[in-house]
């Protein structure tokens, strides 16, 4: 008995172990190039595209490359060769040599980034998520040196409270309170107007408004700015790891439906281990057919009272179609109930609610 369980967990091992490698696998996308030369403009992401069916993998098809022991320092005119070590496929880099004793010559814009900043900074500099009772404890805009109702760069505005002179403000709007499927806050959004800095301390304190994204007006509330939304940002992709499914809790833009590019809130965040560059595949939850008295199918949008409650219930007259993928997107902002992120694939619209799982190769098609 022991001898023959001693098998069976052996060979439960060689097994999970072929599958995991079987995952790992990087599956190069039908008539892909054999090389390929950096352009201006190009990302990572948009580079691996061309050579893998799934683009966020890119860490792996160049990672083990001590060529590219970087993969973000990779300029316009760098030439990437498709090899294959010990099987796998890698991108070796072969710079651009000039016949000229200049030397390499870089792009003006540096290094290629992971995806296209521009298309996230906005969101990088304005956009929080915070506990509305502690926003509504921050310091406030009380009014104006200017009469007028609305304030903009160079106007002086008055703050409630003693602010250290020198300190550099974020003057913020309230926006969308968020709350899960449960009915959980989950926060509320609050969006960046303009940018100051405290030139008078006192009971009520002057700032100087250095730049503005939209009119500030009274009622508004200042916050410091954060360091990390002035850096630039660098991701390195990877399978989220959550075993739970997170969901599209909203759009950016406040839109009902969501492409390639655009930017969403995720249900979950820091409390729940999201983490920048974490990666999800997109599904919309498959629909549920009731099979009537008569054995007939009976689809969602045909049911009566009656086979409206069986399609909530558990139950053998209810069946439920595969979820339907949409595509994939990658976070690049966490906050501690909720995340930001950016849809990078996309195949079909994605709508608030659709679900959010770790990536699987294997259920996506080419």
């Amino acid at each position: 008995m022991d001898t023959l369980m001693k098998r069976l967990i052996l060979l439960a091992s060689l097994i999970f172990g072929c599958t995991s490698a079987f995952a790992d696998t990087l599956t190069l996308k039908s008539g892909h190039p054999d090389s390929y030369v950096v352009k201006k403009g190009d990302t990572l992401w948009d580079i691996s595209a061309a050579f893998l069916n799934d683009p966020w993998r890119w860490p792996k098809l160049w990672g083990v490359n001590p060529q590219v022991a970087n993969p973000h320092l990779i300029y316009p005119g760098d030439k990437l060769t498709l090899v294959f070590i010990d099987g796998e496929p890698r991108l070796v880099m072969k710079p651009h040599i000039r016949k000229s004793p200049e030397g390499r010559v870089s792009a003006k814009d540096g290094a290629i980034p992971a995806i296209d900043l521009s298309l996230i900074q906005p969101y990088l500099l304005q956009n929080r998520v915070v506990d509305a009772d502690w926003f509504e404890l921050q310091p406030k805009v009380m009014a104006g040196e200017s009469p007028s109702k609305f304030h903009v760069m160079s106007d002086i505005i008055y703050v409630q409270g003693e602010l250290a002179v020198g300190t550099k403000l974020g003057v913020y709007a309230q926006g969308r309170s968020f709350k899960n499927s449960d009915g959980e806050n989950l926060g509320l959004e609050v969006i960046l107007s303009a940018s100051g800095r405290v030139v008078e301390s006192g009971a009520v304190s002057k700032v100087k408004l250095l730049s503005n994204l939209r009119e500030t007006e009274a009622g508004y509330h200042v916050l410091p700015i954060e360091d990390d939304s002035l850096m630039s940002a660098y991701f390195m992709p990877r399978a989220s790891q959550l075993t739970e499914p997170a969901t599209v809790l909203a759009s950016g833009k406040d839109t009902r439906a969501m492409g390639k590019l655009d930017v969403v809130y995720l249900d979950r965040g820091a409390n729940d281990g999201v983490a920048t560059g974490d990666v999800f595949s997109i599904f919309k939850d498959g629909k549920v057919v009731v099979i009537d008295g008569d054995g007939t199918p009976v689809q969602p949008y045909e049911r009566n009272r009656y086979e409206k409650i069986l399609a909530n219930l558990s139950s053998d007259s209810a069946v439920k179609m595969p979820d339907l993928y949409r595509g994939e997107l990658m976070v690049f902002k966490v906050f501690d109930k909720t995340s930001m992120a950016i849809i990078l694939v996309n195949e079909r619209p994605v709508r608030v609610a659709d679900k959010l799982t770790s990536p699987n190769p294997a259920s996506v098609s080419e």
